[in-house]
């Protein structure tokens, strides 16, 4: 039985959506600056090691128990505890991760506003008129962002009520192909900077004394886990549109890999231009707002790049986007009986209501903060014992194994129940202590 919202058409559309929402700012401004903060290779190896373990039992874990209950966060979790004779546990517990999908759309909506403000500024010249820090500063005050704030809400909002799974689909296969020939381009670029080496040696020279350090393993593994969106939300409503031929294992390890081929990308177009402009690896978000465009403005054709970056950039941020809004929208329409464009006019009316008064700069990031730390790790780890544990790994092997040649190994079952779900729990007591580390 298909979903009503319909099914992706094939495989690409749907690893295609699930790289459109993994790829984001985390891969951007995050990664870069954590190989920049813990040690280049190093990190990278770690990462590397995390983004297979959790993009094979844990990205699969929330495909399959999507698709497993044909319908997305809410109804999940009613079907898992369903089996236990506990549905009503798991009907209000499902609210977490799906309020912290809808948590982090809204801060996220406010930052890629600023994006698409400073793609504007590239444009027309006034981001490198003004100076990137006056120009930045004119942005995150109290709402100081606000019609690039509602765009991007009603850009994401037009995406979503002309349709779903088609619209998604459709999307995501324009905005992410072009991505990747966006950011390859500016790795392109950067090659021929004086200086550029320096950033090729720190990222791909280990070194190896950082492996010892445990702060290097617990941000790689923060990295990996929040790179790929296990949120115990958005991935489940995909999954619920993917149709039963489809390997998700498979289609897990390809999300995994084009979301780390991304943040790769993301490393060798910036860090190689931070060394060749003598500018500190680990500056944080601030390289994208402030550094980078400096950067761009010391840069014969410097307003080309800088466009074609934070263009990037906003189709990575708005196929974000439209995941967080479309387990919301699910969600709704599954609890409310309410017709689909009604859910996605609610969706985007909750965003911008709450959002507009937190464009001050410290008002998003204590309210990323909050979310990120405390509402989607929780859910996240809610997400893993409700499928491994709850539900068990005998009734989502059967949904793991719909579309595969062959069984699953036989290491997934203790890996998935014995390795995976104690880090997510890891996780979310790790970020509580380090403030953050996804």
């Amino acid at each position: 039985m298909n979903h009503k919202n319909g099914s992706f058409s094939n495989s690409l559309g749907f690893v295609l959506a699930c790289v459109g929402s993994a790829v984001g700012l985390g891969n951007i401004w995050m990664f870069p600056y954590r190989l920049g903060q813990y040690g280049g290779g190093a990190f990278f190896l770690i990462y590397l090691l995390f983004i297979l373990l959790f993009g094979t039992v844990g990205l699969s874990a929330e495909f399959a128990i999507g698709r497993r209950a044909r319908t997305g966060t809410l109804g999940s979790y009613e079907y898992c505890w369903g089996s236990r004779n506990l549905k009503g546990f798991g009907k209000v517990m499902g609210w977490i991760p799906l309020l912290g999908s809808l948590g982090i759309a809204i801060g996220y909506s406010i930052i890629i506003g600023w994006v698409v403000r400073s793609l504007a500024g590239s444009v027309t010249g006034s981001m490198f008129s003004q100076g990137a820090a006056a120009y930045f500063a004119q942005a995150n005050g109290e709402f100081g962002s606000l019609p690039w704030h509602i765009i991007v809400v009603l850009v994401t909002v037009i995406v979503l009520i002309t349709g779903s799974t088609a619209q998604i689909e459709r999307a995501n296969k324009v905005m992410m192909p072009v991505f990747y020939v966006l950011f390859a381009a500016l790795a392109v670029r950067v090659v021929f900077l004086p200086g550029a080496s320096e950033g090729y040696k720190f990222l791909f020279i280990p070194s190896w004394e950082q492996l010892l350090d445990v702060d290097t393993w617990v941000m790689a593994m923060g990295q990996a886990f929040f790179s790929l969106s296990i949120t115990g939300s958005g991935m489940l409503v995909y999954g619920s549109y993917l149709k039963k031929d489809e390997d998700i294992m498979g289609s897990s390890l390809q999300t995994a890999f084009f979301d780390t081929i991304a943040a790769l990308l993301a490393a060798l177009a910036i860090m190689p231009a931070v060394f060749a402009f003598g500018i500190e690896p680990d500056k944080g978000p601030s390289l994208i707002f402030l550094t980078l465009p400096e950067i761009f403005g010391q840069m014969p054709m410097g307003a080309l790049f800088s466009a074609i970056f934070f263009l990037s950039v906003t189709f990575a941020g708005i196929t974000s986007l439209i995941n967080m809004f479309e387990a919301v929208i699910e969600s709704v329409q599954h609890r409310f009986e309410m017709p689909r464009r009604a859910a996605v006019v609610l969706c985007g009316a909750l965003c911008l209501a709450v959002g507009v008064f937190l464009e001050a700069e410290p008002k998003v990031g204590s309210w990323m903060d909050f979310v990120t730390i405390l509402v989607t790790p929780f859910g996240a780890v809610f997400g893993a014992i409700s499928v491994y544990y709850v539900l068990g790994f005998k009734e989502i092997k059967k949904e793991l194994e719909e579309g595969r040649k062959s069984p699953l190994p036989a290491w997934y079952g203790p890996v998935a129940k014995y390795v995976y779900v104690p880090l997510t729990v890891a996780v979310f007591i790790l970020g509580i202590i380090y403030k953050g580390i996804g």
